[in-house]
């Protein structure tokens, strides 16, 4: 009930960010729904239902990153006083904000069943009735504990990512601004090691996956027959790599911004950018991933006429928009926590050209590291898989 009624007084934008996650899951929905709809009208073809069942776990995956982004940007999750007050700890927001994303989700589980069932034919009274019902496999029945067993993944899975990070968010005391807020130093994140080994380990396995095949070595969802499965799993440790390097490279540009005898802006900028590279560095390395593997994949597809088959769009599509919307969100939760710092440098009289000069230095920065790494990235994945 407390969710509830903090989502009818939440902001407009808010909303838009709840609606962005149902629609999300929605569309994953839709495609886990269309896997099964396709093992059970082809039940001779198991290892291509198991193979598309796995792509499904990219898109499941950027859709549970952007709850948690969600989760953690919502007001009525944030710690304050009066919650506490009443009794509202670190435990209760957990579970307000798992309550908040399972409906949220859930809602988008809806809408997926009712449009494939629509577009099976199940469903009459529409227009488009029965529009895909052969490529939905309408001829087999549908196995209804599977079918709510698949819908209730995202958000079961989405409201747990989001309870556990929210119970483990540290909370400032009363009246004291947060870590990321002060302008010491913040200590340097220990994940870039490892995510390069990991990413170099991931491009391994591409390209040994790749080996004595002919042609095209990744046909993907919608021309499924012979997906390696080593391929989605090197793309896999390829995309965690970067998401493990993604804070250490973000506080390395902070650091690159502050070198040889740096100004007010300057380091501004790197001091408060080396304080968000926890927390925007994650999502830069996912999008990072994302957008090299859309580029090697239209170096892999050059030429040909139908390269991509609609559940294959639609899942790209999912993959961008909730990787591009998770940056974005948490953009804007470090704009909330860095409100007290802004705040005291104009108070201190530093001009407000100084700060969107500082914005704009850290994003030209982040842009003239990350693009080139994306590319290299990009172009080792689709090298061995051309053949």
């Amino acid at each position: 009930m407390l969710a509830l009624r903090l989502t009818r007084g939440s902001h407009p934008l808010v909303l838009v960010r709840r609606l962005l996650l149902a629609a999300a899951s929605a569309g994953v929905g839709f495609l886990l729904l269309c896997t099964l709809g396709y093992a059970s009208g082809h039940p001779a073809h198991a290892s291509s239902s198991v193979l598309r069942l796995l792509w499904c776990a990219v898109p499941l995956a950027a859709t549970v990153q952007l709850a948690v982004a969600v989760a953690r940007t919502d007001p009525s999750t944030r710690p304050r006083p009066g919650l506490f007050a009443a009794g509202v700890g670190p435990a209760r927001l957990g579970a307000l904000a798992a309550v908040s994303t399972a409906v949220s989700t859930t809602l988008g589980s809806v809408v997926a069943l009712l449009f494939f069932l629509h577009l099976r034919g199940d469903l009459t009274g529409l227009p488009f009735d029965g529009g895909a019902a052969e490529f939905l496999g309408a001829g087999a029945p549908l196995p209804l504990a599977a079918a709510l067993t698949l819908l209730a993944l995202v958000p079961l899975v989405s409201a747990a990512a989001s309870g556990l990070a929210l119970r483990t968010r540290p909370s400032a005391p009363s009246g004291a601004p947060e870590a990321e807020e002060r302008l010491a130093p913040a200590p340097a994140p220990t994940g870039l090691p490892w995510g390069v080994a990991l990413t170099a380990v991931g491009l391994a396995v591409e390209a040994y996956a790749s080996r004595g095949s002919a042609g095209n070595a990744l046909p993907l969802p919608g021309k499924l027959d012979s997906t390696p499965a080593s391929v989605l799993v090197g793309w896999t440790l390829t995309a965690i790599g970067l998401a493990m390097a993604g804070p250490g490279l973000t506080y390395l540009c902070g650091k690159l911004i502050q070198a040889v005898r740096p100004g007010a802006v300057r380091l501004l900028a790197g001091r408060v950018l080396m304080g968000e590279a926890r927390r925007i560095g994650r999502p830069l390395g996912v999008v990072c991933a994302v957008l090299s593997g859309v580029i090697a994949a239209s170096v892999l597809y050059t030429g040909e006429p139908r390269p991509f088959g609609p559940l294959t769009a639609l899942g790209a599509v999912l993959v961008l928009g909730c990787t591009t919307a998770t940056l974005l969100t948490s953009a804007l939760e470090a704009r909330q926590a860095r409100i007290r710092t802004t705040e005291a440098v104009l108070r201190l009289g530093a001009p407000p050209a100084a700060l969107r000069a500082a914005t704009a230095l850290r994003a030209g920065v982040l842009l003239a590291v990350f693009a080139p790494l994306t590319w290299v990235v990009a172009e080792l994945a689709a090298l061995p898989l051309s053949g």
